[in-house]
């Protein structure tokens, strides 16, 4: 009886030991953090299976905002390997922490890029319409954000709150760049007195609006407004003549010289080659020289910022935001 109480103790201690230590369990796994949507989740998850690392990471969806901030305070102690991000949060943490390891690309991209960075996506902003919700309310096709700002389009216009979503920075750069700061703080102020009860927390909140009809009008991502109207024939994308913004999102890999980083390296070479296919349809912007986007998918008003993206810039213009929101008295909704 003693040997038999000696042996299940022994097999207890086993079991439990396996349940701390990960016995092939997620501490052997590739962790990433990703701040992409689910679309492009599913896409680099198919590339990573594809190319033999099924069951090998875990990927952890994560909004903009608080991933910027997790890896601008944790630095190289982040709990994950690999990190895809809107590309301006990455190159404030590498100047801050030194925390990526160079990786070289496969591909040459189109814009200057970081030694340690693979360009992931591209980003592009836009206006986006409801035609039957438009013409039940007798409103015009807006063609600027300024058109946004009169009166009769108010309540009826859904945007993504730039304080949590790099999707509402792309519109404050538009307005921004065209108008001025001064100029365009009363164009936000305007704009938030129309937006009303509809400042969404999430990227994708305004578009959810626009299709249910809730709102006519949804300021967010040009990619999601296409790939909806080929599912409603009332959903339009709207290039906007202040420009359609855009942001890029790219993969780096965490310097912490573990055993995992050069399988984490792997991975991230084989999300650029092997994602890169599908993600430009869904997201249609060349970032690589080669590649061709259908020209019924190209922006009509393709802009960028002349200066590099920074967080000290999103810095900079969220004080502003943040005043034009206060003296509009609009409170953003929940995700």
């Amino acid at each position: 009886m003693k040997k038999w109480i000696i042996l299940l103790v022994a097999i207890y201690l086993f079991v439990f030991t396996i349940s701390l230590t990960g016995f092939g369990s997620s501490s052997d796994k590739v962790i990433i953090y990703s701040n992409a949507d689910e679309e492009a989740i599913d896409m680099m998850e198919d590339a990573l299976d594809k190319a033999g690392y099924k069951d090998e990471y875990i990927i952890q969806p994560q909004p903009t905002s608080e991933l910027g901030g997790k890896i601008l305070v944790e630095g190289k102690h982040i709990e994950a390997d690999v990190i895809t991000q809107a590309s301006y949060y990455i190159d404030s943490a590498q100047e801050k922490h030194k925390m990526f390891q160079n990786i070289k690309s496969d591909k040459e991209p189109t814009q200057d890029s970081s030694d340690y960075t693979l360009p992931l996506l591209g980003n592009t902003g836009s206006i986006f319409i409801n035609e039957k919700a438009l013409k039940d309310k007798n409103l015009p096709v807006p063609k600027s954000i300024k058109d946004l700002t009169k009166s009769k389009y108010k309540n009826q216009i859904a945007m993504a709150n730039m304080l949590d979503s790099s999707t509402g920075w792309l519109v404050v750069q538009s307005i921004f760049d065209q108008y001025g700061e001064k100029e365009g703080e009363e164009i936000l102020t305007k704009l938030f007195q129309n937006i009303g009860p509809h400042l969404e927390s999430s990227g994708s909140g305004p578009l959810k609006k626009v299709q249910s009809g809730e709102v006519a009008i949804g300021i967010g991502l040009r990619s999601q407004a296409i790939e909806a109207s080929k599912k409603s024939q009332y959903i339009k994308n709207i290039d906007p003549k202040e420009g359609n913004y855009s942001l890029i999102e790219s993969l780096a890999v965490v310097d912490k010289g573990s055993k995992k980083q050069k399988k984490a390296a792997d991975m991230a070479k084989a999300i650029q080659k092997h994602a890169r296919k599908d993600l430009i349809k869904q997201y249609p912007k060349a970032i690589y020289k080669g590649e061709k986007v259908e020209k019924s998918q190209l922006p009509k008003y393709p802009k960028s910022w002349d200066d590099k993206l920074t967080v000290q810039l999103l810095d900079k213009h969220q004080v502003i935001y943040k005043e034009a929101k206060k003296n509009a008295g609009t409170k953003e909704r929940g995700k």
